[in-house]
């Protein structure tokens, strides 16, 4: 009897290639923060935003600049500050005394990659502005809307510990972030590599032209398209349901998870699967995703605040409470 090979609805090879690519030219600078790294390309594939919190000092824009460098599109960088105003963003109409008529011009946030540094320090004015860009992809000036251009990712970084001259993002903006990342400490043994690299490369001041082009902008694209084709399964949409749903019946959470949430699981699932160079998603794609998805999207209550409970330690409680589809 001839044996029959299982082949692939969709061909993830190339994909799966440039992730690696991306993998080792981030290597050649960032010592660990491996799961860093995947959710940043994740988010890109998904074509989604990511929050990347962490104290100063563990590579978080650096990661970012350096994700930006991998890829042959355009990048701009803003460093938000409490004075930052909407038209220092998105761009204001000037006067033309040629032809006498107001002309748009346009702000940095017409880029692919757009990093905010610190976006916590801008005002609520600014944070504002930042939501058409971020669900949208277009920008409204005088009645007039502008796309932004394709593919469109913003990266933000925030300081959890520094409070002074910094604004709680609002919720309608967290909710339109794809990821959150916290950023640990590397261990010593990664801190060790760490440093001795960097004394190798001790003659390089920019570290960001250590690393290469390795994928276009139009490639990016494709592989976007190429990610929701990945095939999941009708139980697994209702796993993803049910685990949604319990954030908002928890006793221990004051605000649950909107229904973007359970579209940013279901996506991100996908863009796991295909990093891993398979057309399906499995249970524990989405059992991995599920904490990155959540923790900014869901509130504790008072009570469970003053125990010192984290939001992480209920989404695990919540993961146990769900039965996994087999």
């Amino acid at each position: 009897m001839e044996e029959t090979t299982f082949q692939p609805r969709t061909d993830f090879a190339a994909l799966h290639e440039a992730v690696t690519a991306i993998r080792v030219q981030i290597g050649k600078v960032i010592i660990g923060q491996h799961q860093m790294v995947d959710l940043l390309i994740a988010g890109l594939l998904t074509q989604g935003h990511v929050l990347i919190e962490g104290v100063p000092g563990v590579a978080k824009t650096l990661t970012a600049k350096l994700l930006a460098r991998c890829i042959d599109a355009d990048f701009s960088r803003l460093q938000f500050t409490p004075d930052i105003m909407p038209a220092d963003v998105l761009g204001t109409s000037v006067f033309n005394p040629e032809t006498r008529e107001f002309e748009y011009k346009r702000g940095p946030v017409f880029s692919n990659l757009v990093l905010i540094d610190e976006i916590n320090r801008a005002p609520a004015k600014t944070q504002a502005a930042l939501f058409e860009v971020m669900e949208e992809r277009q920008v409204t000036n005088d009645g007039v809307s502008h796309k932004l251009p394709a593919p469109f990712m913003v990266l933000a970084t925030q300081n959890p510990i520094e409070q002074e001259g910094t604004y709680r993002l609002p919720e309608a903006q967290l909710d339109r972030f794809l990821f959150k990342i916290e950023v640990k400490y590397p261990s010593l043994t990664e801190e060790i590599t760490m440093l001795q690299s960097m004394h190798q490369h001790n003659e390089v001041t920019d570290l960001t032209k250590l690393v290469d082009k390795v994928v276009t902008a139009t490639q990016i694209i494709e592989f976007q398209a190429q990610v929701r084709l990945v095939h999941i399964e009708d139980k697994l949409l209702h796993y993803i349901a049910a685990l949604i749903q319990e954030t908002r019946v928890n006793a221990s959470l004051y605000l649950g998870a909107s229904p973007r949430a359970s579209l940013s699981v279901m996506n991100c699932s996908k863009a796991l699967a295909a990093m891993n160079n398979r057309d399906f998603v499995t249970p524990d794609d989405v059992i991995e995703m599920l904490p990155h998805v959540l923790r900014h999207r869901i509130m504790l209550t008072p009570e469970r605040e003053m125990e010192g409970i984290s939001a992480d330690e209920v989404i695990a409680q919540i993961i146990k409470a769900v039965e996994v589809p087999r």
